[in-house]
């Protein structure tokens, strides 16, 4: 039986060698560049990528240090993760660069030596291989994104788009929660645009509830690294349109955001 992990655990590589290559030659004004998270620089999203990594292979191979860890961030909910990535973003740049690499490393090692349907801790609800890869991969493509937008690069986006585009849409009821209202009831409709041309759909067709759109852009929105105005992503319907509002991939409070730089007011503004 094929391992349902390994195709997400070989993207989830293949996205972190990309970013690495953004960061590798960066001299240390590179590391030290402001990138759009406010008060993070590159540095501090490298560190924040290690620090999770590391609490991800602790979740997998020790749950007893593992719940430490998860007892101090509800000891400190606001400052933990922060303090973890401050401790990182110090360091010289080399080290910082091989403390993660060979962080990711060993949550490759981790996952892939689990059984199929094998279930581990985390800050939720207990997370499989393929659950943790797909959110390591959006997470490392969201901070990723961070970073090439500190240097001024621009990304070619790839297929791998389509694991952040699938954690945005399972996200739906979440983002609702998060900001205290009752999801719908009724699944929308997503229909995104690969970067290929290709139709990556979501939910009945016959929804009345639609979203339409590049799928960078859906994952743009839904990683919060770009404000809805700037974006190409439509709605069909009052409860998709509100989805649009305040989609989040991501799990925890909802942030700020990004602002808008296109000029056209936010709804409602």
């Amino acid at each position: 039986m094929s391992d349902p992990a390994a195709p997400i655990l070989d993207d989830l590589r293949s996205e972190s060698e990309e970013l690495d290559r953004l960061v590798v030659e960066l001299d240390d004004t590179g590391w030290s560049l402001a990138t759009p998270a406010a008060g993070w620089t590159v540095a501090h999203q490298i560190a924040h990528l290690t620090w999770t990594d590391t609490a991800c292979v602790l979740a997998v191979t020790d749950e007893t240090a593992f719940a430490d860890l998860a007892a101090k961030a509800l000891a400190t909910p606001a400052t933990f993760v922060d303090e973890g990535t401050d401790a990182g973003a110090v360091l010289p740049p080399g080290q910082l660069l091989t403390r993660w690499r060979e962080g990711r490393e060993r949550l490759q090692a981790a996952l892939r030596s689990l059984p199929a349907g094998a279930r581990f801790p985390w800050y939720g609800p207990p997370m499989s291989a393929p659950s943790m890869a797909t959110a390591r991969l959006m997470e490392t493509w969201a901070h990723g994104q961070d970073v090439a937008d500190a240097l001024g690069v621009r990304r070619e986006p790839t297929a791998r788009l389509r694991h952040v585009a699938w954690i945005g849409v399972r996200a739906r009821d979440y983002a609702y929660l998060v900001h205290g209202e009752q999801p719908p009831a009724a699944p929308f409709r997503v229909e995104l645009t690969g970067p290929g041309g290709e139709l990556w759909a979501y939910g009945p067709e016959g929804a009345g509830q639609r979203v339409t759109g590049p799928a960078l852009d859906f994952c743009l929105l839904a990683t919060q690294r770009a404000h809805r105005a700037d974006l190409a992503v439509r709605a069909e319907g009052a409860d998709a349109d509100r989805w649009l509002d305040i989609a989040q991939a991501f799990a925890g409070p909802a942030g700020p955001g990004r602002p808008a730089k296109s000029g056209r007011p936010a709804k409602g503004a």
